[in-house]
C-alpha cells in the first residue's frame, strides 16, 4: 500500500445558500482544491462524492456524474461515484479515495461532499436527518435525531454526573471558533445563559445544542505521498483512515453513553498510524449535538468516561500548549451540510497543519485526527494526518 498524501483543499462558505445550486457549490469546492494542487483535471482518475440525501433534498439520484458533466468533465470518462453514510458520506468518501491511492488504482483523485439541506422546509429537513436512525424500531414510533441523542444525553447526566452547564459549554465553545471562521454559517458568539434558556427540542437538549441544517460544500485532492512534494510544499499525510459500524438502533447497543463504532475506528487508527491520543494536536469531532462532543472525546481516548464536561468547562480543549477541538466552529458554528462534514473536517486540518488557519491556528500543529458519524453512531469514520516532512 502507498502513502497518501492530501494535495489540494477547497471548501465553499456554510450556511443558507439559496441563491446558489447543488452543482454550483459541488464545483467551487473541487475547481478550488485542483488550483490548490496545481493539478489539471486530466491527472485525474476518480471522483468520489460524499452525499446523504440528494435524492430527497433536490430530487437529483445519481449526482456524482452529474457533478462530473456540469464541470465539463465527462469527456474524460473516469468514474465518479457517490458514497452516502448518513452525516458521515463525506468521510467515507475520503476513506474511498484514500483506498483507491493507497492501492495503486488511481493517483489522483478528488474527493468532495456537497449538501443543501435548506432548499427543504426546517420540518422536512429534520424528517431526512431523522432516516439516518433506524426507521423501523425508532421513527415509526416519532423518535428523532435529536430526541435520540438526548435520549444518550441523559443516560450520562444519571451513570456519570454530567450537567447541563456542561453541554452548554459545548456550544459557547463552537461559537467561539466560529466567529474566527470566514465560511462558517455562524459567526455569533453565545453566552452561556442564552444556551441554558434556548427554546426546548428533546429534553435536555435545546435549540442551541443542535448543529443547523445547512448547505456547503468541500473537496479534497488526493495523491501518492512520494509525488507530493511537486505539487505543495506542504503535504499532508493520511497517517490512517477508518471506518466501524455498530446498532442503528440505540436501544440495541452496549452502552447508551458509549459509541463502539467510534472507539474502535479510533483505536484501529491510532494502531494503524503508530501514535496515541496524547500525540494529537489538534482535533475536528462530531458535535452535531452537544452530548455528541463530550462522549467523542472520551470515545476517541481524549478524556476518562464521565470527565470530558468538567474538563471541557475548565478550557483544556481551547488549543495553546494543549489539544485544539473544533477550531473550526465544529458542526455547530460551522455548519452541517451532511455530505460535506467529514470532508469539510479534513480540509480544517490541512489548514492546521499548513499554518493557515488565522486567528483560529493551534501553534505548532503537526498531527490532527477527525472523527465523523452518521446518525446516532451505527457509522464512524476516524483519520489522522500528519504533517510531511
Amino acid at each position: 500500500m502507498r502513502e497518501v498524501a492530501i494535495l489540494g483543499i477547497g471548501q465553499t462558505k456554510f450556511g443558507e445558500l439559496w441563491d446558489r445550486s447543488f452543482r454550483e457549490i459541488g464545483i467551487e469546492a473541487g475547481f478550488q482544491a485542483l488550483v490548490d494542487a496545481k493539478l489539471s483535471s486530466h491527472d485525474l482518475g476518480a471522483l468520489y462524492l460524499g452525499n446523504m440525501a440528494s435524492g430527497s433534498l433536490i430530487d437529483q439520484e445519481h449526482i456524482a456524474p452529474l457533478i462530473l458533466d456540469y464541470a465539463g468533465l465527462s469527456g474524460h470518462h473516469f468514474p465518479a461515484i457517490r458514497v452516502e453514510g448518513g452525516g458521515a458520506s463525506g468521510a467515507l468518501a475520503l476513506h474511498q479515495g484514500y483506498l483507491a491511492v493507497a492501492s495503486g488504482a488511481h493517483d489522483f483523485v478528488v474527493v468532495g461532499g456537497a449538501e443543501k439541506l435548506t432548499d427543504v422546509p426546517d420540518t422536512e429537513g429534520n424528517r431526512i436527518a431523522t432516516s439516518t436512525a433506524d426507521h423501523e424500531w425508532e421513527a415509526v414510533f416519532g423518535a428523532t435525531l435529536p430526541s435520540l441523542w438526548a435520549l444518550m444525553a441523559r443516560r450520562h447526566m444519571f451513570e456519570h454526573g454530567t450537567t447541563r452547564e456542561e453541554l452548554a459549554q459545548v456550544a459557547v465553545h463552537a461559537h467561539e471558533m466560529g466567529s474566527k471562521n470566514p465560511n462558517a454559517h455562524y459567526r455569533n458568539r453565545l453566552s452561556l445563559d442564552a444556551v441554558l434558556h434556548a427554546t426546548p427540542v428533546a429534553e435536555p437538549l435545546g435549540m442551541l445544542d443542535c448543529a443547523p441544517l445547512s448547505d456547503g460544500a468541500a473537496a479534497v485532492v488526493l495523491g501518492p505521498l512520494e509525488r507530493a512534494r511537486k505539487f505543495t510544499d506542504t503535504p499532508v499525510r493520511i497517517a490512517a483512515s477508518q471506518v466501524a459500524c455498530d446498532s442503528m438502533a440505540v436501544q440495541h447497543r452496549r452502552d447508551l453513553t458509549t459509541l463502539d463504532s467510534t472507539v474502535v475506528a479510533a483505536k484501529r487508527a491510532f494502531a494503524q498510524a503508530r501514535r496515541a491520543p496524547a500525540d494529537v494536536h489538534v482535533l475536528e469531532l462530531n458535535d452535531s449535538y452537544t452530548i455528541a462532543a463530550l462522549m467523542g472525546l472520551e470515545d476517541l481516548g481524549f478524556a476518562r468516561k464521565g470527565e470530558s464536561g468538567k474538563r471541557f468547562s475548565a478550557g483544556e480543549f481551547r488549543g495553546g500548549e494543549g489539544l485544539s477541538v473544533n477550531p473550526s466552529g465544529g458542526l455547530k458554528a460551522q455548519g452541517a451540510p451532511f455530505g460535506a462534514v467529514g470532508v469539510a473536517q479534513a480540509v480544517e486540518i490541512v489548514r492546521q497543519l499548513r499554518g493557515e488557519a488565522g486567528d483560529r491556528q493551534r501553534p505548532g500543529a503537526a498531527l490532527g485526527m477527525t472523527q465523523t458519524v452518521g446518525g446516532t453512531g451505527a457509522t464512524s469514520v476516524v483519520h489522522l494526518f500528519e504533517r510531511a516532512n
